[in-house]
C-alpha cells in the first residue's frame, strides 16, 4: 500500500461533535466518516481493521466446528410473528411493505431465520450443529451516540447452536464461551464476563463480554475477592438482615398514621423516624396496559429490566398521576397495597415475610404503620426486583462489591425451544420419535469491538492498534521523498517486507516529515521505520514502536528481520 495512493483523510482537529475517544480518533484517523445519525461509512483503513477483527472471529468459529452461512438482511414479518417477537421489538425494528403490499422487516437479529433453516434438519445424528454469519443488522436507536460503540446499521457476528438435549446446549454454550474468551484475548480487548439478563432473546443462562470503559453505557457490579460479576440488569447481593418487632408484639391490623405533607421515603423517615428499610415503596406501572402495584423496600431502587424480566412484558411505563388518583384514590407519595384487590400485585423478595412496616393508605397524607407483609398484603408474584448499590455484600462471599462502566462486545445466551417450537423444528430421536432441538445464540459486533479496541489502545497523539488488527503492521516513512537514494531504501524496505510477509505501507507522499510522523501516530500502526539521508549514511534506519515510543537505529540487512522479532513478541 503507497499512502500516496489511499483515501486516509486525516483530521488536525477533533471533531466538535465526537464524545467518545475511539468516535473522535476514527474520524481524526481518517478510518470512518458519518452519513447520518448512527450511520457511518468504514473508509479504506477501517475495511482493513474490520477485515482482521472478522478474521480472528472467523478462525476462533472455525476452530470450535462452526459452518459460516449468509443470510438475507430483509425479512418476511410472518416468520417474527411466529415467534412472537414482531410486537416485542417494537419500534426499534425497521418495518416496511413490499410491492405487493407485503410486510417485510429489516433484520435486528436471525434467531428466526436460522431455525427456519433447521427444517431441514431431521435426525438427533446431526446434532449437534453450529451455524453462523457476518451480517448486516439494523436497529432503529433512538439515540444514536458516540460513534461506532451506538449505532442503527452495524455487522454482527451471530452463531447458532442446535443441540438435542440440554447437556448437549451446555457443551456448545461452553464451546462460545471458551472462543470469545480467546476471540477478545487476541483482539486486546479486555473483557469479564458477566451474568446478564436475556431481554427479548428469551433463554435461560446468558453471559455478556465487558470491556471496563469510562464511556461504557453498561454499569457491571463486581467482586473484588471472589470474580463474581453481573450486568446491574442481573446482579444481586446478600443483604444484611433486618430485625423485625416478634410476631407477638405486632399489632393485631395496620394502624393508621396522619402524615400532612409527605411525600416522599426520605419524608417520611425524617419526620416521623420511619427508616427506609421499614418502608414499603409503591410503584404503580402499567404492564401491558395493565395497572400494577410494585413493592419494594423503601431504601431499594426498581431494575426496569428485571421488572420486564419477571414479568415477560412486551411494555412497561410509570402510570400517570390521573391513572393512580382513578385507581387508588390518591397520589404518588401515599400509596400503599393494603386492602388492594383488583390489581396485580408484584413485590421484591426483599419484603418478603416482613413485619411492623409502613406504607401509604391511598389516602392523601395517611400512611399505616405496623404492616404485616403475608398478613395484610395480597402478593401475586414474587421476585427480585431492586437494583444492587455499590457497597452491597457480594451474594457468594460477602465482600463489598464494586461498580465500573463498560462495554458490551459479546453476548451469549440459552434460547431453549422458543424458535424451534415456534418454527416447527423437529428431529428423529433415537426411539424414532420426535424431539424439538435445543439452541443457543452466539453474538458479537463487529464495528463496536473496533470502537472498544480504539477506547483501551490509544494516547493523546492517536489510535495504537495492537498489531493483530492494526490497518498494516509497519509503515516505512520515506524522509525525504525527493532524495533518490533515500526512497530507492524505503522502496527495497518495503518490498522486502511484503516478500517477507509483513502488513506494511510506505508513505510516499511529498509532505513535511512532521506531517508523516504525526499521521502515523495518528493511525496507530504499531512499527515505525523512518528513513532518512543522515541515518542512511551510517547503514542504519530508525524503528519505532508506536505504543512505547522507543527507538533503535537497526541496520539496513537488518531491519526486515528485527521488525518481524518485534511483532512476533507483541
Amino acid at each position: 500500500m503507497r499512502w500516496s495512493q489511499l483515501h486516509i483523510p486525516t483530521l488536525r482537529e477533533d471533531p466538535a461533535d465526537a464524545d467518545a475517544a475511539s468516535h473522535r480518533l476514527l474520524l481524526r484517523a481518517g478510518f470512518i466518516r458519518q452519513l447520518m445519525a448512527g450511520h457511518y461509512c468504514l473508509l479504506p483503513l477501517g475495511v482493513r481493521v474490520r477485515a482482521k477483527v472478522m478474521a480472528v472471529i472467523r478462525e476462533e468459529m472455525n476452530r470450535i466446528g462452526a459452518q459460516e452461512f449468509l443470510l438475507p438482511c430483509m425479512q418476511p414479518a410472518w416468520i417474527w410473528e411466529k415467534s412472537g417477537r414482531l410486537s416485542v421489538m417494537g419500534e426499534e425494528m425497521f418495518r416496511l411493505r413490499d410491492r405487493k403490499d407485503a410486510e417485510v422487516v429489516l433484520g435486528m437479529t436471525h434467531e428466526e431465520i436460522f431455525a427456519f433453516l433447521g427444517l431441514e434438519l431431521s435426525s438427533y445424528r446431526q446434532l449437534p450443529q453450529s451455524w453462523y454469519q457476518f451480517q448486516t443488522k439494523f436497529r432503529d436507536e433512538p439515540r444514536p451516540k458516540s460513534g461506532l460503540l451506538r449505532v442503527r446499521e452495524f455487522t454482527m457476528k451471530d452463531s447458532y447452536s442446535f443441540d438435542a438435549d440440554e447437556a448437549g446446549l451446555d457443551a456448545s454454550f461452553e464451546a462460545h464461551r471458551a472462543a470469545y474468551q480467546r476471540i477478545f484475548a487476541r483482539l486486546g480487548i479486555p473483557a469479564i464476563a458477566v451474568e446478564a439478563s436475556s431481554g427479548n432473546m428469551g433463554g435461560s443462562d446468558s453471559i455478556e463480554f465487558m470491556c471496563p470503559s469510562p464511556v461504557g453505557e453498561d454499569r457491571v457490579a463486581t467482586c473484588p475477592a471472589c470474580g463474581y460479576a453481573a450486568n446491574l440488569e442481573k446482579a444481586t447481593s446478600a443483604l444484611a438482615a433486618v430485625e423485625d418487632p416478634p410476631a407477638g408484639d405486632a399489632p393485631a391490623a395496620p394502624r393508621r398514621l396522619d402524615t400532612p405533607g409527605v411525600r416522599t421515603i426520605e419524608d417520611l423517615a425524617v419526620g416521623y423516624g420511619l427508616a427506609a428499610d421499614r418502608q414499603i415503596k409503591t410503584l404503580v406501572q402499567v404492564i401491558d396496559g395493565k395497572l400494577t402495584l410494585v413493592l419494594l423496600r423503601g431504601d431499594h431502587p426498581l431494575s426496569d429490566q428485571k421488572l420486564i424480566d419477571a414479568t415477560g412484558a412486551l411494555s412497561i411505563r410509570p402510570a400517570q398521576p390521573e391513572e393512580i388518583k382513578a385507581a387508588l384514590g390518591a397520589l404518588p407519595g401515599s400509596l400503599g397495597a393494603v386492602g388492594v384487590s383488583g390489581y396485580r400485585i408484584i413485590a421484591d423478595l426483599a419484603l418478603r415475610g416482613r413485619r411492623g412496616m409502613a406504607t401509604g393508605a391511598n389516602t392523601d397524607d395517611v400512611h399505616l404503620t405496623g404492616v404485616d407483609v403475608d398478613r395484610d398484603i395480597r402478593v401475586d408474584q414474587w421476585a427480585d426486583l431492586r437494583e444492587v448499590t455499590p457497597g452491597e455484600p457480594c451474594p457468594k462471599c460477602g465482600t463489598a462489591l464494586e461498580f465500573l462502566q463498560a462495554i458490551e462486545v459479546g453476548h451469549i445466551f440459552k434460547l431453549g425451544r422458543k424458535y424451534t417450537t415456534a418454527l416447527g423444528v423437529t428431529v428423529a430421536g433415537p426411539d424414532g420419535g420426535p424431539i424439538v432441538p435445543i439452541m443457543g445464540s452466539y453474538g458479537i459486533g463487529v464495528e463496536r469491538v473496533m470502537a472498544a479496541i480504539a477506547e483501551v489502545h490509544h494516547d493523546d497523539a492517536g489510535l495504537a492498534w495492537p498489531a493483530q488488527v492494526a490497518p498494516a503492521e509497519v509503515t516505512v516513512v520515506v524522509i525525504s521523498q525527493r532524495d533518490e537514494q533515500v526512497r530507492a531504501a524505503a522502496q527495497a524496505i518495503y518490498g522486502s517486507l511484503l516478500e517477507a510477509g509483513v502488513d506494511a505501507l510506505i508513505d510516499d507522499r511529498d509532505v513535511r516529515p512532521g506531517v508523516k510522523y504525526a499521521d502515523a501516530e495518528l493511525t496507530g500502526i504499531p512499527l515505525r521505520v523512518s528513513v532518512g539521508s543522515r541515518d542512511l549514511a551510517d547503514g542504519v534506519v530508525e524503528v519505532t514502536r508506536r505504543r512505547t515510543g522507543e527507538k533503535e537505529r537497526v541496520r539496513v540487512d537488518r531491519v526486515v528481520p528485527r521488525l518481524r522479532e518485534l511483532l512476533a513478541a507483541g
